[in-house]
């Protein structure tokens, strides 16, 4: 084992007042951020290093902090983060299939606490397994453990975290609150009525700071996906059909009124909406079967030291390094039964059907245990930020809605598929908090933590964070929308993988899905997956991971291409590191405040959507025209001058 930066024998005051609510406060934040952010774009971020940078500002002022206090912190900060995109990836999907009519908040609350605690559980076995055993490089934990080793020097990094914020901040105000120019650049044609071009870009400098943090490759595969969905499968559907004639299906699918005045973009939109966005279904599916396969070994070795620290039960402290010391594995085993009773009182409200419901209890508690080590060992070889967890959401969704198909009839779809989504709710909370508390734990490992405080502050940003993401998305929802537009909400957030997991559980129960263009899709994740292996084969940098062509298949254009846009700036910084052969200390520095940059962008952009919606609640309204006074072009040129200023600042650093 690698020596830790803090020793075993060292004791350090890490689990302290302050820590936990710092950490609380934090987790509360960062979640409601996350949760606009997700429910916008369809993707989140890690927050580990945002919310370790934080941290350190505010204990270096109260003094007397140390490494292991701020690592507790950024612990439960983080799992707030993660458990808002478990929750925003399936429960707006109750919402926006009108099974409920708003976030009721003890469901939503209990659900994500439920999930959210079963996944730090899930952890506990698999912490030895993955970071002690396997010894797997969880590479956003390591980052985060060098971030809190660096900030013992000095808090200056916290800056461009600041800057960012606000810059993302103030973006979002003149876009959305005063309507000073317009979000979205968008053109389309149609040539001879066959010849279908299109091209889209979001505005939006979180997104592109989505694209500089996960890097070019990743970015590239995302645009790919929506180069085919957006370049070659929706032209070729126009092409093959004729423009009136797919102007006039959609209408008939009540996608439009009447043929009048439909223009080339609503109809490319409405098309993608209807059909096209299946082919990401396909692909997604495919996906997490493929993430289950490649991690057959892995998964074994996972469950059988899970199984084995379960049947050991509780350690000898007296014989157990600090550095080694785990939660009770009799707590663990107590923690599981306790929350599968609020969980099958949830399920047969719905259900109303005790042996069902039993059955939906179980599938949850084997599928949460299977995917929380899927996400464990995936956020060990590509981060937390780049884990499966739609891939293998869909999986659970689509085979509980056949089980329960099967069980139930179709009698009621409205029911069997709102159990379906909910059973995928808490395997998704499960899997998110398990792949990013893993990431907390490697960072603990290196730093010399002890696991056993981190796994309660873990629990104390879950809980933290369940208690108020009902509110936010009620907020968000009365504000702005969610999902499906309407007269009070033409523009709503588009919650793209709510409505995916929405779209598959009712499509199971309704018979409606497209089956025929998700094969297709599921045929293109083939392709990639082969590409992949062929890839690997050579040994080669470039990696095409299924999902992020998945994801890129479903997303709207405008968000694969400004994601791309971020991917780029990426491989600038980088190939001037090269050519001007910068140090790899320096490199590192310059990258981590890239990355505050980035992380701020993101986070100020959400928290201002949030101040926003709680504005238009109590009606107050900043705008100052109706329609956005300098246009698409204005927002353009903003985002640009934001754009340089990140390139600039993170080459700025790299050269002192």
């Amino acid at each position: 084992m690698d020596k830790p930066y803090i020793s075993p024998e060292t004791r350090l005051n890490e689990l302290t007042f302050r820590s936990i609510i710092l950490g609380a406060l934090l987790s509360v934040v960062l979640g409601a951020a996350n949760a606009y952010f997700g429910l916008f774009s369809g993707l989140t971020v890690s927050a580990s290093i945002p919310a370790a940078v934080i941290s350190m500002a505010i204990l270096k002022v109260l003094k007397n902090s140390n490494v292991l206090e701020n690592n507790m912190v950024q612990t439960a900060a983080s799992a707030g983060e993660s458990l808002a995109a478990g929750v925003i990836f399936t429960i707006p999907a109750l919402v926006i299939m009108g099974y409920w009519q708003e976030f009721n908040y003890v469901e939503t609350t209990l659900i994500s606490i439920c999930g959210g605690v079963l996944g730090v559980l899930f952890t506990i076995p698999l912490r030895n397994a993955l970071i002690v055993k396997e010894k797997l490089k969880f590479p956003e934990g390591v980052a985060t453990a060098e971030v809190l080793k660096t900030g013992q020097t000095g808090g200056e990094s916290v800056k461009y975290l600041v800057y960012g914020g606000l810059i993302g901040g103030l973006f979002k105000l003149g876009n959305e609150a005063f309507r000073l120019w317009d979000g979205l650049f968008e053109k389309a044609t149609i040539l001879n009525q066959k010849a279908y071009l299109y091209f889209s870009l979001n505005l939006s400098p979180a997104l592109v700071a989505v694209g500089y943090i996960v890097g070019l490759n990743v970015s590239t595969l995302v645009f790919l996906g929506g180069v085919v969905t957006w370049w070659i499968a929706i032209p070729a559907y126009v092409g093959m059909n004729g423009y009136d004639a797919v102007g006039a299906e959609l209408v008939a699918a009540g996608k439009f009124a009447s043929l009048d005045g439909i223009t080339p973009e609503a109809l490319g939109g409405a098309l993608w909406s209807a059909k096209m966005r299946y082919l990401g279904v396909g692909a997604m599916v495919i996906g997490g079967l493929w993430a289950l396969l490649s991690l057959r070994s892995a998964l074994t070795t996972a469950f059988n030291s899970g199984v084995q620290a379960f049947k050991e039960g509780a350690q000898k402290v007296s014989d157990t390094l600090r550095t080694e010391l785990d939660t009770p594995m009799s707590w663990v085993l107590i923690g599981i039964g306790a929350l599968i009773v609020p969980i099958f009182f949830i399920y047969l409200t719905i259900i109303q059907d005790v042996p069902i419901t039993i059955f939906m209890a179980v599938i949850m508690v084997v599928a949460g245990f299977l995917f929380s080590a899927v996400a464990g060992y995936m956020a060990g070889l590509v981060g937390s930020s780049n884990n499966p967890i739609s891939g293998v959401t869909i999986a659970t969704i689509l085979s509980t809605s056949l089980l329960l198909l099967l069980l139930m009839g179709s009698s009621d779809p409205g029911r069997g598929a709102a159990g379906a989504i909910l059973v995928g709710a808490v395997v998704c909370c499960a899997a998110a908090i398990a792949g990013d508390n893993m990431q907390d734990l490697k960072a603990g490992h290196v730093l010399g933590a002890t696991p056993r405080n981190q796994q309660i502050m873990q629990m104390i940003g879950v809980l933290a964070g369940a208690l108020l993401i009902a509110p936010v998305l009620n907020l968000l929802l009365e504000s702005r929308g969610i999902g499906n537009p309407t007269v009070d909400h033409p523009n709503p957030l588009t919650a793209p993988q709510a409505t995916l997991m929405m779209s598959v559980a009712t499509g199971i129960f309704g018979g409606q899905l497209p089956w025929g263009i998700i094969s297709i899709g599921a045929s293109i994740g083939v392709v990639i997956i082969i590409a992949d292996q062929y890839l690997k084969k050579i040994d080669s940098s470039f990696r095409m991971p299924v999902l992020a062509v998945a994801v890129g298949l479903y997303l709207p254009f405008e968000l694969d291409s400004s994601i791309f846009i971020g991917g780029v700036i990426a491989y600038l910084i980088e190939r001037s590191y090269r050519k001007n052969n910068i140090a790899k200390e320096k490199q590192e520095k310059a990258s981590n405040s890239g990355l505050l940059i980035a992380s701020g962008l993101i986070t100020g952009e959400a928290l201002m959507g949030i101040l926003i919606a709680l504005l238009a609640t109590f009606q107050f309204n900043l705008s100052l025209a109706d329609e956005p006074i300098g246009g698409s072009l204005l927002g353009l040129a903003i985002l640009i001058l934001i754009l340089v200023y990140l390139y600039r600042s993170v080459i700025h650093v790299s050269k002192k």
